[in-house]
């Protein structure tokens, strides 16, 4: 008799975007006539580089040819792609080989299906608020047991980001296992110090801890003095994991390309250097026959001079769309943070409303569709994020929604 996985039942209420599309649904229903701008979820909105759709293209005639076809190809990902992301890194000031790379479909699944390679017994730390891919995979892997009153899976370790501590989390005042960061952070768009980073790899390494460090949004950082990536800090190669992703910076969001990087000095608790690295080359060749070639070809693509230059204007773009949206929040008397280095603008909901009540609030006023911070965690409740992927039109039309109709 076949039985399900009891864990899926610990999941509350649906995925955070699909109850944000389900009640722009309903309201668009009720209101037919509304012109809906969306600022919610970060899909990006301008189209691909030409250095991207010219490589992809090409290698899709190159499908057509007996001569320059190509069939499987290495789990781990192609060379010269593997050696272009260990080059950036190099760029960025980080310590980054080619077999540290791996080629994948995405950040997100990478960000689930590393913790498969953990005992399920870890104890496992979020930043709070959090990407909900780190807590929900972890649930459905059965890491953790149900809700408790405080809106926490309980097995958890949750490290509260606010306010008063920049939104970056104290070190866990227990041990942990595994740690899940992400720098510029989603929701909240801040970044970590280095000093801050530092911090959390020392940690790491006198507990035997590993970090799970996402850098999806490392191409929005704009201030030179903050780090793009966890392996600028000393001796993050032999404690920390990072996932990163052609989604945000070259618009790949439903083309598909990502990279993980597991250092072979990477250590565990009951596992050397060398262990982690060979167990996730095993995952991923058992389960994963590598991403599109088509889309690779993409991907090398970006990172040349030409597509370097083409992803810097469209990050320029976005950050734009985020400056548009900081200062017409902040001009409403609304506190902000983030939108500086990173493509969302997180503010805080006005006094005594919650966060899905904002959400309900501005969709009625104004038309506009943004994310509630509960959907994040516990301590995202009360704030809100709005997103710098969209249309310049649409930030405008938006923009101008809010200062005319949100009433405060």
């Amino acid at each position: 008799m076949a039985t399900i996985n009891p864990a899926y039942a610990r999941l509350t209420a649906g995925y955070l975007f699909p109850e944000i599309a389900r009640r722009t649904r309903e309201f668009q229903s009720a209101h037919p006539d509304a012109s809906i701008l969306r600022l919610g979820i970060g899909d990006t909105t301008e189209p691909l580089p030409s250095a991207a759709t010219d490589a992809m293209t090409t290698a899709v005639a190159g499908l057509a040819d007996r001569e320059t076809y190509s069939g499987y190809g290495d789990s781990e990902g192609q060379t010269t792609l593997r050696q272009a992301i260990a080059d950036l890194y190099t760029s960025w000031g980080a310590e980054v080989k080619l077999e540290d790379v791996f080629v994948s479909d995405g950040a997100k699944s990478d960000s689930a299906n590393l913790q498969s390679i953990f005992a399920t017994d870890n104890v496992v730390a979020v930043q709070d608020p959090a990407y909900p891919v780190y807590v929900d995979s972890n649930v459905m892997a059965g890491r953790t047991g149900t809700k408790n009153e405080q809106d926490q899976y309980e097995g958890l370790v949750y490290m509260p980001c606010n306010a008063e501590n920049g939104f970056f989390p104290a070190l866990p005042e227990q041990k942990v296992d595994l740690i899940y960061i992400c720098s510029p952070n989603n929701p909240t768009g801040t970044v970590a110090t280095k000093e801050q980073l530092k911090a959390f790899v020392d940690y790491a390494l006198a507990h035997k801890a590993v970090i799970l460090f996402d850098s999806a949004y490392a191409a929005f950082i704009q201030d030179p003095d903050l780090p793009k990536s966890i392996y600028e800090i000393p001796g993050a190669r032999s404690c920390a994991i990072e996932v990163n992703s052609f989604s945000k910076i070259a618009g790949f969001t439903g083309v598909r390309l990502g990279w993980s990087i597991v250092p072979k000095e990477l250590e565990a608790e009951d596992a050397g250097p060398g262990v982690l690295h060979g167990m996730w080359t095993r995952r991923q060749n058992t389960f994963f026959n590598g991403a599109s070639n088509v889309v690779q070809a993409g991907g090398l693509a970006v990172l040349s001079e030409a597509g370097q230059a083409q992803t810097g204007e469209l990050v320029s773009y976005y950050m734009e769309n985020a400056r548009i949206i900081r200062e017409c929040l902040q001009e409403k008397g609304l506190t902000v943070f983030g939108g500086e280095n990173a493509p969302y603008v997180w503010m805080k909901t006005p006094e005594g409303v919650g966060s899905w009540e904002f959400f309900d609030k501005l969709l009625g006023e104004c038309h506009v569709v943004g994310t509630p911070g509960a959907g994040f965690g516990p301590s995202g409740e009360g704030y809100f994020r709005l997103s710098a992927f969209g249309h310049r039109e649409n930030i405008l039309q938006a923009t101008e929604r809010i200062r005319e109709q949100l009433s405060l």
